[in-house]
This record gives structure tokens, sequence and C-alpha cells, in this order.
């Protein structure tokens, strides 16, 4: 409540410009999807508003040019899809199966064309240059071992791939790490 309360307050006076710092940082899902409409609204009625954010989800969703920041410094700056399209080579495949074990993070990483494996929640994020071969190889993988695919996504880079890469930092198993 009191995040709406201060976003209120700021547009008592119904300004052109507007900061916003972490709007919806440590907000509950409804008042999330509330202060994310009303911003919405205010760009569309020609208010510029101006977010900081460390969500990098938020700043995709939010905002139609992000501005990337390393130790003070701009790094890049555009709209969040052409920063993605700087690194078109990053895809994934995102792959959720009826049963999981502790051992498929693993079998998963060693498929034909897969860079990189990572498990988060109840799926698996499979990194590769050729998704359609990737694709096979996890249906092949599928039915080897006689589960059924939930669901399967193909993505191409994310903001937070844009980010690790634009920023120097390097991923390390689940962590990332500074390279200088």
């Amino acid at each position: 409540m009191k995040r709406r309360l201060t976003l209120a307050m700021g547009l008592v006076n119904s300004p052109r410009l507007l900061f916003l710092d972490e709007p919806t940082s440590g907000l509950d899902v409804q008042s999330n999807i509330i202060i994310r409409d009303v911003v919405a609204d205010l760009v569309l009625e020609g208010v510029t508003v101006f977010l900081t954010t460390h969500n990098i989800e938020e700043a995709n969703v939010m905002c139609d040019r992000v501005a990337i920041i390393n130790k003070g410094h701009i790094v890049a700056i555009d709209a969040p899809e052409s920063l993605k399209k700087t690194i078109q080579s990053v895809q994934s495949i995102e792959v959720s199966f009826d049963h999981n074990s502790a051992d498929q993070l693993d079998e998963l990483s060693r498929l034909s064309m897969v860079n990189r494996a990572q498990k988060s929640g109840d799926k698996f994020k499979l990194y590769t240059e050729d998704p359609s071969e990737v694709i096979n190889a996890v249906m092949a993988y599928a039915n080897t071992h006689n589960l059924k695919v939930v669901s399967i996504t193909t993505l191409g880079p994310s903001l937070e791939d844009v980010f690790i890469r634009l920023t120097g930092l390097q991923r390390t198993g689940e962590r990332i790490h500074a390279i200088d």
C-alpha cells in the first residue's frame, strides 16, 4: 500500500516526467500488476517514465528503451528486443518432463549441441546454437527414458543474457562471476 500511495503522490501534479526507483520491489503479484498497469497507462498518456530496477525481466516487460549500466557506465542503450538481437547466437530450449530425477541435468547437458544446461524449478534450460537438433535429441532422450514431455519451448536470448554478456560476467554452473 505504501508503494501505491507513493505513486499516487507522484501523480498529484500530473507530471510529464516521472522517476520511479524499484517501483515493484517486494510487492505481491496483485500490487505488481496494478503498478505496471498504471505505468503503462501513463506512458500511453505521453508521460515519460524513468524506471530504475535490478529486475531485468521487469525492464524487459515495462520499458521501451533499456540502459545497461556496469560499474557506473552505460554499456548499451536500446529497445529490449534490439539488445537481444546483438547476441542472437544465444538460444535455448526449455523443457519439462512428467517425472524429474537427480541425474537428468547431467544427462541433458551431454546431449549433442547442448553448450550448457541448468535446472530452473521443474524445467531444464538447454543452451545451444542449433535448437532444432536439440529438440530432436530431447525427444529421443524422453522416449529412451519413458518420459512424457509436458512442455518444450524454444527461447531466444533474454535481456539477462545480454546483461551478462555486456557486463563481462560469466556463468559457471548456477553462479555468475565477474571477468576482469
